[in-house]
């Protein structure tokens, strides 16, 4: 199998978790190597994506790690024999590869729960909006490169159109209803489409008022993730040098109680439409 130069967050998470299974079960690479007829250098590579898993090899090591959920191995084996050419590819070596496993990671998610304090998540934003957010990053990005990276948020909501929609959640600040990216015309439009697609069944959007004062994680954004098994949930924190990821567990435990936190304090899903509404015509 051919070698990757540079793997996906999708396929580094592969890798990872059987190279945790292998680690959990005190195997030695050498040894699963051995399993496997090849070097351990080439079992190195599978674990980091930079080489592929066979489903085939997934089960093989399994089974050697006494690994009992079934549930989780076959998922593996599905994100290993998952050979479909996402829409995101498109823009591969003119986006920041980042923001394609973005995508990749939404797309595959089995629901997604997001927070946001300074602007309306990425997923709901309208074009002009959303070109007003990428026109305040430093340094100041190209003309051609904010249109990119429009088109591709635009094309990241196909989530919500596709024959599954994806269920999702989002807790918004009430400070970021107030933030006037594009001018006063482009937010009102974008309050509007806020409130619009908060009636959709599968999108379910929460504020958090001003008057609760401090929450936890109030600096920065969240995306959390569900996968196909809880072992495969994976949380993405944004940064001032791209997205990070992370699926450890200790992390995830922490962010679910983050969002725990949010949805006992964020207003009811009408009372969340009524604000937006309101604010929507004060603007």
């Amino acid at each position: 199998m051919a070698t990757r130069s540079t793997p996906t967050e999708r396929q580094r998470r592969l890798g990872a978790e059987l190279r945790k299974m292998r680690l959990a079960a005190g195997i030695t690479t050498e040894y699963a190597a051995g399993l496997l007829g090849i070097d351990r250098t080439r079992l190195s590579n599978m674990e980091s994506g930079i080489r592929p898993f066979s489903g085939e090899r997934i089960r093989t090591l399994s089974c050697n790690y006494a690994c009992a959920d079934h549930d989780y191995v076959e998922a593996l084996v599905t994100i290993a024999e998952g050979k479909e050419r996402g829409w995101w590819e498109q823009y591969r070596g003119t986006l920041p590869a980042g923001l394609l496993d973005i995508a990749e990671l939404e797309w595959h998610a089995t629901r997604v729960r997001t927070t946001q304090v300074m602007h309306v998540p990425g997923l709901l934003q309208t074009e002009d909006y959303a070109r007003a957010v990428f026109a305040a990053v430093l340094p100041p990005l190209s003309r051609l490169e904010v249109e990119l990276r429009v088109a591709h948020r635009m094309e990241r909501q196909q989530v919500f159109e596709r024959p599954r929609p994806l269920p999702y959640v989002a807790y918004v600040h009430e400070a970021a209803l107030h933030m006037p990216y594009g001018g006063a015309e482009v937010t009102r439009r974008q309050l509007k489409h806020l409130a619009d697609q908060s009636e959709r069944a599968t999108i379910d959007v929460r504020i958090i008022p001003t008057s609760v004062g401090d929450f936890p994680g109030a600096g920065h954004a969240l995306l959390y993730a569900e996968g196909a098994v809880p072992q495969l949930d994976t949380v993405q924190l944004d940064s001032a040098h791209g997205p990070e990821f992370t699926g450890a567990e200790a992390q995830l435990t922490k962010y679910r109680a983050h969002l725990d936190w949010m949805d006992n304090a964020a207003l009811p899903s009408a009372a969340s439409r009524d604000l937006i509404r309101s604010v929507t015509r004060e603007l």
